[in-house]
């Protein structure tokens, strides 16, 4: 909005334009504002500010003039797209067009070994995404390939005002990346995942409390993780049958009710 407003009052008064009829001076003026946000004395205790600059990008073309200035200018982007935010994926980030500069040197060594791949994965998920459609004509390792990726958007949605400690992101990330929620139906990894978290929370909270101190997966933590899931997913199945028997049974009774009346029909 500020190039906008910039550009109007720059063609008012008559300035040349350049591209996109914004004046010759945009990209200085918009440098000047965000290489240098804020930068304290030491005298005042020092520190720096960070600026997030939003930018509005038309029809979603990020390569127009202001998003490739202010994307040279930043330590990085984050992508929105209303279609993702549409379709229930919050927050919606493209994962493809997203870029941190600073990358896993702001992680802790756990988060790395766990989500090295996220994003290549997500990325290959959304170019498959248009074919799924078509699922008869896949192989079946693309067909993996899209599963797995339609789990890893579930487990990455997050609810407003819910922040989550990394070591739950790292339990839950490692669960669906190493492929152990792939027998999970979509419309339940949301409860799974909580429901696994609370179990951790329960029966395996030293587990959480190692992954927060040692900030990496040692072989120890590894085993732990493999076993608590598995107790995890052996208590999944057996409720998840219980609570699919009712229904069965009913159907059953409808079913022997509808013999019983033909028989006497």
């Amino acid at each position: 909005k500020q190039a906008a407003a910039y550009r109007e009052i720059s063609l008012l008064l008559r300035r040349p334009p350049g591209r996109e009829a914004y004046p010759g001076d945009v990209f200085y003026l918009h440098s000047r504002l965000l290489e240098r946000a804020a930068k304290l004395s030491d005298a005042k205790g020092g520190g720096s500010l960070t600026s997030l600059p939003i930018i509005e990008t038309q029809a979603g073309d990020i390569s127009a003039y202001i998003p490739t200035n202010v994307i040279s200018i930043t330590d990085g982007q984050i992508f929105l797209e209303s279609d993702l935010f549409n379709s229930g994926i919050r927050p919606a980030i493209n994962v493809g067009n997203s870029v941190s500069r600073v990358g896993g040197a702001a992680q802790i060594k756990a988060m790395r070994s766990v989500a090295g791949t996220l994003r290549i994965d997500l990325a290959q998920f959304r170019e498959l995404q248009a074919f799924a459609q078509f699922g008869s004509d896949l192989d079946k390792a693309t067909q993996a390939q899209i599963a797995r990726g339609q789990r890893l958007v579930e487990i990455l949605k997050q609810p407003q005002y819910q922040p989550m400690d990394v070591e739950k992101q790292i339990i839950i990330i490692w669960a669906a990346t190493s492929g152990k929620i792939d027998d999970v139906p979509v419309e339940n990894v949301r409860r799974f995942e909580s429901e696994l978290l609370r179990f951790v929370e329960n029966s395996h909270s030293g587990m959480l409390q190692a992954i927060r101190e040692k900030k990496a997966l040692t072989d120890e933590i590894k085993a732990d993780l493999e076993q608590a899931l598995k107790d995890f997913k052996d208590r999944w199945t057996e409720e998840t049958n219980v609570a699919a028997r009712p229904a069965t049974t009913v159907a059953s009774a409808q079913a022997s009710g509808a013999q019983t009346t033909a028989a006497k029909a």
